[in-house]
C-alpha cells in the first residue's frame, strides 16, 4: 500500500510527528476507506509513504481499527509499527487516497549504514527515472 504524506518534506518529519503524538507505541493513521484487501496486507504487508513525489520510507502494518468521527462516519485506522523504515528512492506521481502497491514494485530497503544518508532532491530523483538511470 502507498500514501502520499502531506504536510512532511521528508521521512523525518515524520517520524518526528508520529513520537510527539503517538509515542513509542504504534502509530495510527485515519483513512476513509478499509481496504478490501486486509488480510493480504497483514500477512507482512507496509504502507510506503511518498514524500514530495519520491517513495523514501514505509512502515508495516500491524492491523485495521474501526473509529466514528464526531460526524458519525466510521473510518478506518492504519495500526503501523512505530519503525519507520528507510527505502530506496522511487519517483511517484501525485494520486488521492492511498494504493495497492504490488509486491514486485516495492522498493528495497536500504541496507542500516545508508539509512541516514540524505536522500536526493526529489527534482534530481524525477529527473534521474525520466532518462531511465533509476
Amino acid at each position: 500500500m502507498m500514501k502520499l504524506c502531506v504536510g512532511a518534506d521528508r521521512p523525518e518529519d515524520l517520524e518526528e510527528w508520529q513520537q510527539e503524538r503517538f509515542g513509542a507505541g504504534p502509530a495510527f493513521h485515519v483513512t476513509r476507506m478499509r481496504p478490501k484487501r486486509a488480510e493480504e496486507l497483514l500477512a507482512g504487508g507496509s504502507i510506503y509513504w511518498v514524500f514530495r513525489g519520491v517513495m523514501l520510507a514505509r512502515q508495516q502494518l500491524m492491523g485495521f481499527e474501526d473509529r466514528v468521527g464526531a460526524d458519525g462516519i466510521t473510518r478506518c485506522a492504519l495500526v503501523l509499527d512505530p519503525q519507520l523504515v528507510r527505502v530506496a528512492a522511487v519517483p511517484r506521481r501525485p494520486f488521492q487516497g492511498w494504493r495497492y502497491l504490488p509486491g514486485a514494485d516495492a522498493p528495497p530497503d536500504l541496507p542500516p549504514g545508508r539509512a541516514s544518508e540524505d536522500p536526493l532532491p526529489p527534482e534530481l530523483v524525477r529527473e534521474l527515472a525520466e532518462m531511465g538511470l533509476l
